[in-house]
């Protein structure tokens, strides 16, 4: 099978370039007659000419399209001062045991700025003159290591697709790093600053030559820029998302809370294997993959905020606590349910249940920008609902017990990680854009402080939002969690 050289997004495509203006690529493909067979066409990861099920015209990741990421690149461009680099390296391949590897995962700054995913990868942006310059070193084709690893999109597509300025082999690092940095005022990058003094730079560029990792080093060592860290700018670009983000978190929050729905209206009498069904779910019905290792936790197992254990039996009057979510084209869900194995809840386990979601329904109502608040004070703001609702259930709330029965924040922002934007305060005002979870729980010891219908019970509600102008927009609203829908779910 062959395409027309003029039905390939690759053959001319506008993109939007630092200056703002409009140029178009020329396909680096090899051409036969006027068109390229779709047997050639093999690259690292998935493009609309060899996977039109997955992406569309003009798409780099799903959802996300060329356009999208040089705009990104532009972004940072212009938050850097003039006379400096930015370096964003690709994550490593991860090993469990000796060649077995883990699945790959690329790194979330550099995934965000390229949408390319493969390890063995730099991206160097650098405003040393009138436009930013876009390099990208990537490892260059290899019929052998490809026979082996399957193929790689090489030197030649980190320009045609991935829309690189410049592009070299990664192999070449160490020579033209340097020439890139000479003269560079400041220098931005999340690397340890060990770097600077050692070769540790291969743990971050898994596969490359040592010599390569030297190299690098050779050239922060010689540049005589200040190193200053990138994750501030990335911080400010990657906390708001842009309207095609918010697609696909829509989509892993559907798909997901689907699935987590599904899951409440069957019997399972093993962690394991309700794990299971959720990880087959997600994936069948869209997602790429469970975002995060999930929490299977029946019955006592939920005092445990990050229980991952996931082996134990499920009885029949054990409440079922289920941190679950999928990932859309990068993006995540993140959702909290906890339901009874039963279908039906007792009285104390309503009682709880009920506590938790008023708090949970009330804080998620105000994740709008006209609200004008912040994680923080929804925080604060959880923690007194809990309290009240508590004493009313018979607690003694005195001296820590709060801290003790809630003891982590109510929200993290969410995004390309389950903790997006790390080191984003939860001190900013929430604006249209930002996007976020709302997760009040309550964890009973079994001990006698507390009330004995309560005692080893562990409830979780959480939901993925974003924040909108006049009302919050749920990403999960499928995953029921009235008490009244739960129950019916059996019945």
């Amino acid at each position: 099978m062959s395409w027309p050289l003029q039905h390939l997004r690759l053959a001319a495509r506008p993109v939007r370039s630092w200056n703002s203006s409009i140029r178009y690529l020329k396909c680096g493909t090899a051409r036969r007659n006027g068109t390229i067979s779709a047997a050639d066409l093999k690259f690292g990861q998935p493009v609309y000419e060899t996977h039109p099920h997955i992406l569309g015209p003009g798409e780099v990741t799903p959802g996300i399209s060329a356009l999208e990421y040089a705009q990104r690149r532009d972004s940072l461009a212009r938050l850097l001062p003039q006379n400096s680099v930015a370096i964003i390296p690709a994550a490593d391949i991860k090993y469990r045991s000796g060649a077995v590897f883990y699945e790959f995962h690329q790194d979330p700054d550099f995934f965000y700025l390229t949408g390319f995913n493969e390890p063995e990868a730099v991206a160097v942006i650098a405003n040393r003159s009138s436009e930013p310059v876009f390099h990208l070193f990537v490892r260059p084709n290899n019929p052998r290591s490809e026979l082996w690893e399957g193929a790689r999109s090489g030197v030649q597509a980190a320009l045609d697709v991935f829309n690189a300025d410049e592009a070299s082999d990664i192999g070449k690092i160490e020579g033209e790093l340097p020439e890139i940095l000479n003269g560079a005022e400041k220098i931005f990058t999340d690397l340890p600053r060990s770097f600077q003094t050692s070769s540790q730079f291969a743990r971050y560029l898994s596969g490359m030559p040592l010599r390569a990792s030297n190299g690098i080093a050779k050239a922060f060592n010689e540049s005589t820029g200040v190193v200053e860290p990138l994750r501030p700018l990335l911080n400010q670009l990657r906390a708001r998302k842009s309207e095609a983000e918010i697609v696909n978190m829509r989509k892993a929050g559907q798909i997901s809370g689907r699935a987590i729905t599904d899951a409440m209206r069957r019997s399972f009498s093993k962690e394991k294997d309700l794990a299971a069904f959720l990880d087959y779910q997600f994936k069948i019905n869209g997602c790429d993959g469970p975002a995060y290792v999930p929490v299977i936790a029946a019955g006592q197992n939920a005092l445990s905020i990050h229980y991952v254990r996931n082996n134990d039996v499920i009885r029949p009057d054990d409440m079922i606590l289920v941190d679950a979510g999928g990932e859309y084209g990068g993006y995540i869900a993140d959702i909290t349910r906890t339901w009874p194995s039963s279908g039906q809840f007792s009285t104390a386990q309503e009682d709880l249940y009920t506590a938790i979601l008023t708090v949970q329904r009330q804080c998620v109502s105000l994740c709008r920008e006209d609200a004008q608040t912040t994680l923080d004070k929804l925080h604060r703001m959880a923690e007194t609902g809990l309290k009240e609702s508590l004493k009313q259930l018979g607690f003694d709330m005195t001296g820590g017990a709060l801290e003790t029965l809630f003891p982590h924040h109510l929200s993290h922002y969410i995004g390309l990680d389950v903790h997006d934007s790390p080191g984003y305060p939860r001190t900013e005002t929430l604006l249209s854009g930002h996007c976020v979870t709302i997760e009040p729980g309550i964890y009973v010891p079994d001990d006698e402080r507390w009330p004995k219908a309560f005692r080893g019970m562990g409830i979780r509600i959480e939901d993925s939002v974003c924040v909108r102008e006049t009302s919050p927009l749920v990403f999960t609203t499928e995953a029921v969690k009235e008490v009244v829908d739960i129950e019916a779910l059996r019945h």
